[in-house]
Protein backbone atom coordinates (compact mmCIF):
# COMPACT_ATOMS: atom_id res chain seq x y z
CA UNK A 1 0.00 0.00 0.00
CA UNK A 2 1.43 3.39 -0.92
CA UNK A 3 1.14 6.65 0.99
CA UNK A 4 -1.51 7.72 -1.55
CA UNK A 5 -3.74 4.92 -0.16
CA UNK A 6 -3.71 6.40 3.34
CA UNK A 7 -6.51 8.50 4.79
CA UNK A 8 -4.19 11.47 5.38
CA UNK A 9 -1.25 12.89 3.45
CA UNK A 10 1.65 15.09 4.48
CA UNK A 11 0.30 18.62 4.85
CA UNK A 12 -3.25 17.59 5.77
CA UNK A 13 -4.76 19.30 8.79
CA UNK A 14 -6.21 16.84 11.27
CA UNK A 15 -8.27 17.17 14.43
CA UNK A 16 -7.50 14.91 17.40
CA UNK A 17 -10.56 13.15 18.77
CA UNK A 18 -11.36 12.36 22.38
CA UNK A 19 -12.54 8.75 22.19
CA UNK A 20 -13.21 8.57 25.94
CA UNK A 21 -11.05 5.49 26.34
CA UNK A 22 -9.78 4.86 29.87
CA UNK A 23 -6.22 3.95 30.73
CA UNK A 24 -2.95 4.59 28.95
CA UNK A 25 -3.89 5.14 25.31
CA UNK A 26 -0.84 7.10 24.08
CA UNK A 27 -2.89 10.23 23.36
CA UNK A 28 -2.29 12.82 26.09
CA UNK A 29 -5.25 14.87 27.26
CA UNK A 30 -3.53 18.13 26.25
CA UNK A 31 -3.57 17.11 22.57
CA UNK A 32 -7.22 16.05 22.36
CA UNK A 33 -9.61 18.47 20.61
CA UNK A 34 -6.68 20.27 18.93
CA UNK A 35 -5.81 20.61 15.27
CA UNK A 36 -2.39 19.87 13.83
CA UNK A 37 -0.74 19.10 10.53
CA UNK A 38 0.52 15.72 9.29
CA UNK A 39 4.27 15.86 8.68
CA UNK A 40 5.06 12.16 8.15
CA UNK A 41 3.48 8.76 7.67
CA UNK A 42 5.22 6.29 9.99
CA UNK A 43 3.77 2.96 8.82
CA UNK A 44 1.26 0.40 10.04
CA UNK A 45 1.52 -1.12 13.52
CA UNK A 46 -0.59 -3.22 15.82
CA UNK A 47 -2.74 -1.02 18.03
CA UNK A 48 -0.79 -0.40 21.27
CA UNK A 49 -4.10 -0.01 23.13
CA UNK A 50 -4.85 -3.65 22.31
CA UNK A 51 -1.30 -4.84 22.93
CA UNK A 52 -1.29 -3.32 26.43
CA UNK A 53 -4.10 -5.68 27.48
CA UNK A 54 -2.72 -8.79 25.78
CA UNK A 55 -4.62 -8.66 22.49
CA UNK A 56 -1.88 -9.46 20.01
CA UNK A 57 -4.01 -10.00 16.94
CA UNK A 58 -6.00 -7.62 14.83
CA UNK A 59 -5.48 -5.21 11.98
CA UNK A 60 -2.46 -2.96 11.84
CA UNK A 61 -3.28 0.73 12.21
CA UNK A 62 -1.75 3.64 10.30
CA UNK A 63 0.48 5.87 12.42
CA UNK A 64 1.11 9.52 11.58
CA UNK A 65 3.52 12.13 12.93
CA UNK A 66 1.57 15.36 13.56
CA UNK A 67 2.88 18.82 14.45
CA UNK A 68 1.12 21.36 16.69
CA UNK A 69 2.00 24.94 17.57
CA UNK A 70 2.75 24.91 21.29
CA UNK A 71 1.04 28.28 21.65
CA UNK A 72 -2.21 26.58 20.54
CA UNK A 73 -1.82 23.85 23.15
CA UNK A 74 -0.79 26.04 26.08
CA UNK A 75 -2.26 29.46 25.32
CA UNK A 76 -1.97 30.62 28.96
CA UNK A 77 1.76 29.92 29.19
CA UNK A 78 4.55 32.03 27.72
CA UNK A 79 5.58 29.95 24.71
CA UNK A 80 7.82 31.14 21.89
CA UNK A 81 5.64 31.62 18.78
CA UNK A 82 7.69 29.20 16.67
CA UNK A 83 7.86 26.37 19.23
CA UNK A 84 6.21 23.21 17.97
CA UNK A 85 5.26 19.83 19.42
CA UNK A 86 5.54 16.74 17.22
CA UNK A 87 3.69 13.61 18.31
CA UNK A 88 2.81 10.26 16.75
CA UNK A 89 -0.93 9.55 16.57
CA UNK A 90 -2.77 6.47 15.35
CA UNK A 91 -5.36 6.89 12.59
CA UNK A 92 -8.43 6.10 14.72
CA UNK A 93 -7.75 9.16 16.92
CA UNK A 94 -7.82 11.52 13.93
CA UNK A 95 -10.39 13.16 11.68
CA UNK A 96 -9.94 15.59 8.81
CA UNK A 97 -9.96 19.19 10.06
Amino acid sequence: MTFADKRFAVGDHVHVLDLGKPGHVRIPMYIRHHTGRVVQYCGKYLNPEDLSVGRTEGPAVDLYRVVFAQSDLWSDDPVAPNDMLVIEIYDHWLERA
